[in-house]
């Protein structure tokens, strides 16, 4: 795989981060040197007190100038001096006295002002017609940079910051977009729109995460059309076994040879065992893939729970139900048909296990918001490990439940699927009196 992304990182954080920082070296300097010269009304106000002093001396007003410096040094909080300077030969050649105008005692104004030194330098104002100059401690009103500090924070702190804060923005923006497209899409196809694709988003882009965007679509692609093919079959099987069934059923019903009984009996049995197996395999699938919520009419859970109760004790004579419940239970925005075969299931899964002359326990309670019902059975309970697996289709514990050798077959998966249905919840526990307890809690409203 190209490591498209890496370069891309690589061009714009190492490259690019190189060339900023030097960019930014030069920057500072350039405004360090730019901040280290006096500013100009400065620079005229120092030459006009190099003037004055001149015009003093020229005029032989030396108590005015004594006066006049004295002034300057306690107002400007400062050091001046005036200073001449002859040159003696010595030794050597004769040289020219003009020389020595040239040379300082202290800085020019137009020099730059070192911004890092503590002390201020001293100012050197040459005198025009005197062989002297006014040297002048540089006053803090007049000594650049004063802003220097700010400058350098933004300039190497704030600057620095901001432009990795947007070039983060940028790459995450990059990085995020492909991604929040892949998440939006996740989310319809899990939720049943199988259409949902995320390379179209993308444009020209080729990197990793258009790679990933595209194996994406590929994986998006086979699984619809696996469901699509499932949903097929499943329906195809339906057509397939409902005819075969149901030819089986009339030929069994007109079976009449007295030697044969037996085995009439079981095929009869066999062929209602695989009709209702194959109904709620449909009914199972149906559940699992398009997750109905059916909510639709207003019932009554105790007359339910009465009519259930009466069915089952017919079909198990030999077990006793006791019930438990107030008056009435009404639920809105629920479905009859929903409830009846959930509860229905659980009931009798109850009964199967409960030993004959046991007592399956019914209960239902009011909450505030929903009501709960407690079947409870007499039966030897399952491993902890395994109370939500009870409710897998065909889910089987070795031995955990005793006369039973078979799995737990499609009652309690399609229970719980049927609730789920109507927005209601179903788990099982183990009873502290001993058995299975199955807890299942519906929405009032």
């Amino acid at each position: 795989m190209k490591r498209t992304l890496f370069w891309k990182f690589f061009v714009v954080l190492a490259t690019g981060t190189v060339a900023f920082f030097y960019l930014l070296h030069i920057l500072t300097i350039k405004t360090e040197e730019n901040m280290s010269f006096i500013a100009e009304k400065d620079k005229q106000e120092l030459q006009s007190w190099g003037a004055q002093a001149e015009a003093f001396i020229l005029s032989k007003q030396f108590d005015a100038l004594d006066a006049w410096l004295a002034e300057i040094k306690n107002k400007e909080n400062t050091w001046l001096s005036i200073a001449s300077f002859e040159a003696l030969h010595i030794a050597g050649e004769n040289f020219d006295k003009d020389i020595v105008g040239s040379y300082h005692f202290g800085r020019s104004v137009d020099w730059k002002i070192h911004l890092y030194f503590a002390e201020n330098p001293v100012m050197e104002l040459p005198f025009t017609t005197l062989n002297a100059s006014l040297l002048v401690k540089l006053p803090e009103r007049m000594r650049p940079g004063t802003y220097w500090s700010t400058a350098r924070f933004v300039m190497q702190i704030m600057l620095p910051m901001t432009v990795l804060a947007l070039l983060s923005f940028v790459l995450y923006r990059h990085i995020m977009s492909p991604l929040q497209r892949l998440d939006k899409a996740t989310k319809e196809f899990s939720m049943g729109n199988f259409e949902a694709r995320v390379g179209k988003y993308l444009g020209n882009r080729d990197d990793e995460l258009s790679h990933l965007a595209d194996t994406f679509d590929q994986m998006a692609c086979r699984i619809g059309e696996l469901i699509a093919s499932q949903r097929q079959l499943i329906s195809d099987l339906s057509h397939e076994l409902r005819t075969p069934l149901t030819r089986l059923d009339i030929a069994v019903s007109g079976f009449d040879n007295a030697n044969s009984q037996q085995h009439l009996m079981r095929i009869g049995r066999e062929s209602q065992h695989i009709r209702k197996l194959v109904e709620d395999t449909l009914t199972l699938a149906w559940l699992d893939n398009e997750k109905p919520i059916l909510q639709q009419e207003q019932l009554d859970l105790v007359d339910l729970l009465d009519v259930l109760i009466e069915d089952a004790k017919f079909e198990f004579p030999d077990r006793h139900i006791h019930l438990d419940s107030p008056v009435n239970a009404m639920v809105q925005n629920s479905s009859h048909r929903a409830l009846c075969l959930a509860i229905e299931n659980v009931i009798r899964n109850a009964l199967r296990y409960t030993p004959p002359g046991k007592v399956v326990h019914i209960a239902l309670n009011q909450g505030q918001d929903n009501f709960c019902i407690l079947v409870s059975d007499q039966g030897p309970g399952i491993p902890e490990q395994y109370l939500q697996k009870v409710f897998e289709p065909f889910f089987r514990v070795d031995d955990a439940r005793q006369g039973d050798n078979h799995s737990f077959g499609l009652g309690l998966a399609l229970a719980k699927r049927h609730l789920a249905s109507v927005r209601a919840s179903i788990h099982a526990e183990n009873w502290p009196g001993g058995g299975l307890q199955v807890v299942i809690r519906i929405p009032a409203l």
